[in-house]
């Protein structure tokens, strides 16, 4: 890597240049089955056609203008979301973290506009929602805080997964939000009890406070519903997404129903380029074809099938500790760190992660086949026995 770049990744060696549906192509010509997909952004997979093309005819016509003007593309783009997700209104931005940094600022404006002096928000242990001060923050991971102090505060951390210790904050009068991801992912793939967003959302109605979800990696298809929040029956006050909305061009949103939708004024919030007509025609795209091909169905069925057989494989395995998730959204938890084991897959040809330090994951492109899915849960099974002994 060259010196020219700050030190802020530790990167694998190997770059990049073609790719076409799950597998990416290397300078040398290796081929790469992709189980990551840019960490559950690339769900059309790579070179997608009718993207490439969207993307090269948006750019002949226009790039970007201001949100001084209107935005066709971003208000079509405004609608459709909606109309998925139940929800009103919608702010746009460029990733994950800034959305997650509006939703903290709406809940923020919140709670002045109903006269709390010094507004906080409950969050959760093991934890992601981003890298920017607020965000890291509000994260529940130690090593992502490590160095920035003082940090933002007006958080209040809770276990995830706890109603209980939710409900036993409903006395502090200060509190005018939960943010929560309905699915750990950095955290280490963890996946509540069913009525865990259920009970949150009584609590939330109850206190009067926001249940605001950050759905950047499990919005969009990633667990076979368009939002996680749909395995249930509840909708939240507000949501967060980016990642697999623009299938790699940059775009984030929050979206807000109700009083949420209401907090933002002229002023308030903004960003430069959030909502641009080539970051809009992306999102449009991706969910035309994800809704042309199936691939809701899809991500549900194969991750299914990719669970079921890595469990089958790994059956009576020391060290394997639990295999979950929901959809195209996988965790392989083992009894002891595995981080080598993304460059030992690397060189079998096969892109994973490690999170958690303990917990494989697996974020495969939404338009994965059977057959992928079936050489990647061989590979992997391999690759795990060989790393257990």
């Amino acid at each position: 890597m060259p010196d020219t770049l700050m030190q802020t990744y530790a990167r694998q060696p190997v770059a990049f240049v073609k790719g076409e549906g799950a597998w990416l192509y290397a300078e040398n010509g290796d081929r790469y089955l992709d189980a990551l997909a840019g960490v559950a952004v690339n769900g059309l997979g790579h070179g997608h056609p009718k993207l490439a093309k969207a993307l090269c005819e948006q750019a002949g016509r226009l790039i970007h203008t201001s949100n001084i003007y209107r935005i066709l593309e971003q208000e079509r783009l405004a609608e459709r979301l909606c109309a998925l997700s139940g929800l009103e209104r919608v702010f746009f931005c460029n990733s994950g973290a800034e959305a997650n940094e509006a939703a903290i600022k709406l809940a923020r404006l919140h709670g002045h506009h109903r006269g709390v002096e010094n507004p906080a928000i409950v969050v959760m242990e093991k934890s992601f929602h981003g890298r920017t001060l607020a965000t890291l923050s509000a994260t529940g991971n130690r090593k992502v805080q490590a160095g920035f102090e003082p940090l933002v505060t007006g958080f209040v951390r809770v276990p995830f997964g706890d109603a209980e210790a939710v409900a036993r904050l409903s006395e502090q009068a200060n509190i005018v939000a939960l943010l929560v991801e309905p699915f750990q992912g950095e955290g280490g793939v963890n996946i509540p009890e069913a009525d865990y967003l259920r009970r949150l959302r009584t609590l939330c109605d109850a206190n009067r406070w926001l249940l605001m979800l950050d759905e950047v990696q499990t919005g969009i298809g990633r667990t076979g519903t368009w939002f996680a929040f749909q395995h249930t029956d509840i909708v939240p006050d507000v949501m967060t997404l980016a990642k697999g909305l623009g299938s790699g061009v940059p775009i984030g949103a929050c979206l807000a129903r109700g009083v949420a939708a209401e907090t933002f004024t002229p002023g308030k919030h903004g960003s430069t380029f959030g909502g641009g007509p080539l970051a809009c025609t992306a999102a449009l795209t991706t969910l035309a074809v994800m809704e042309e091909e199936g691939l809701l169905r899809n991500a549900a069925q194969l991750g299914e099938a990719i669970r079921t057989d890595l469990a089958r494989r790994l059956r009576g395995v020391s060290g394997v500790r639990q295999i979950r998730g929901q959809g195209l959204m996988i965790g392989i938890e083992l009894d002891r760190a595995c981080g080598d084991l993304v460059a030992r897959a690397l060189a079998r040809k096969l892109l994973i992660n490690v999170t958690n330090d303990d917990v494989v994951r697996l974020l495969p492109p939404l338009v994965m086949t059977r057959a992928d899915a079936d050489l990647l849960t061989r590979e992997l099974a391999d690759l795990i026995m060989d790393f257990l002994g």
